[in-house]
């Protein structure tokens, strides 16, 4: 089963769907404030992919961003899935500079 959630024209996040409601309120605000950010630093991007997954009590982001045919990757595990994907969209806006 596909899970893959769109946000707009360039997002998408797959595995979020497993979160509760409230959580994926917050984290799609999250994720769509690095968006812009990354959106108005690159003058546009192609696609931001983040992915969540849960294994051993311990959550992964695996993360994805496309810039003028440049691909960026970024894997983050944490505990918390707030933290796993903040820190996995920082790694990625360093990959930016």
């Amino acid at each position: 089963m596909d899970d893959t959630q769109k946000l707009g024209g360039n997002i998408e996040l797959s595995g979020f769907s497993s979160l509760d409601h409230g959580s994926q309120i917050v984290l799609r605000k999250i994720i769509g404030s690095y968006a812009r950010k990354f959106s108005d630093k690159m003058n546009g991007i192609d696609l931001l992919k983040l992915a969540v997954s849960a294994s051993e009590g311990n959550i992964e982001v695996q993360g994805g961003l496309e810039v003028k045919g440049a691909s960026h990757s970024a894997k983050v595990t944490e505990s918390n899935v707030f933290v796993a994907v903040d820190k996995a969209l920082k790694e990625l806006e360093k990959k930016l500079a």
